[in-house]
């Protein structure tokens, strides 16, 4: 049997020194062993000595911490002023948001305002409605639900009547047509009610989902796949839904 005094212990790893502190640490070593080694009837000169080598060559110990603390305050001054620098880009690109109306539902009556909008915001989404149609105020109650959950998203609601080239640009013949652009660009659009159940009373979980799918908003739940229907994965630009009102300009 070996003996206690020849069993090998392990040790946990020596955590990573900071190089000041090293240093310190080395300095106050080296003056330990000149201590030792000088004798002790010179003591109180090397004394005076060290002294005036603290004031007029490297520094004394007192003054390599006060160095440290110094250089570790600066460290994280500069930190904390970045940070700060962050958080004024951010509340001014919010304020910026928020004059824009994101956080809100809102209507925009000019046409040019409409294309403005869609080629400037970087999410947007834009229902297009009639104001005569049951289905068209079903959508307006959830956009307005949704709309304070995604502040990063603009949401509007456009009157077709009111911007007749803009219709038949986009080739929108039957409402309710919600449109996603993204960066300028229209990613997908939702005609009807026919991904979302195809019933009146289809949650508006269900609709955030499905706008959360075409990447116009971010999910808020972990299960994306949530919401599957007999029309998940297929186009929608060419479905037409027997049950939805159909509308189209007369002009």
């Amino acid at each position: 049997m070996p003996n206690e005094e020849e069993k090998e212990y392990l040790r946990p790893p020596t955590p990573p020194v900071d190089p000041k502190v090293a240093e310190l640490a080395s300095r106050l070593q080296s003056s330990k062993v000149a201590s030792d080694d000088t004798d002790s009837s010179n003591r109180f000169d090397r004394k005076v000595d060290d002294e005036a080598k603290g004031e007029d060559g490297d520094l004394s110990d007192s003054e390599l911490f006060a160095e440290l603390e110094r250089e570790s305050d600066l460290e994280l001054a500069g930190l904390r002023e970045k940070r700060i620098e962050e958080l004024r880009a951010e509340m001014t690109k919010a304020k910026d948001m928020r004059e824009r109306d994101h956080g809100r539902y809102t209507e925009i009556m000019d046409e040019k305002e409409v294309i403005k909008t869609s080629a400037n915001e970087s999410r947007c989404v834009m229902h297009f409605y009639h104001r005569d149609f049951r289905r068209c105020q079903i959508m307006d109650k959830h956009l307005e639900l949704i709309a304070p959950h995604h502040f990063k998203t603009r949401f509007c609601k456009v009157f077709v009547e009111n911007v007749p080239w803009l219709v038949e640009k986009l080739q929108i013949k039957v409402l309710p047509c919600v449109i996603c652009f993204i960066n300028g660009v229209s990613k997908d659009r939702l005609i009807g009610f026919e991904e979302i159940g195809n019933d009146d009373a289809f949650t508006t979980t269900a609709l955030e989902l499905r706008l959360a799918q075409s990447g116009v908003i971010e999910a808020r739940t972990t299960d994306k796949n949530k919401l599957v229907t007999k029309y998940s994965g297929r186009s929608i630009r060419d479905k037409e839904a027997e049950d939805d009102e159909d509308w189209r300009s007369d002009e």
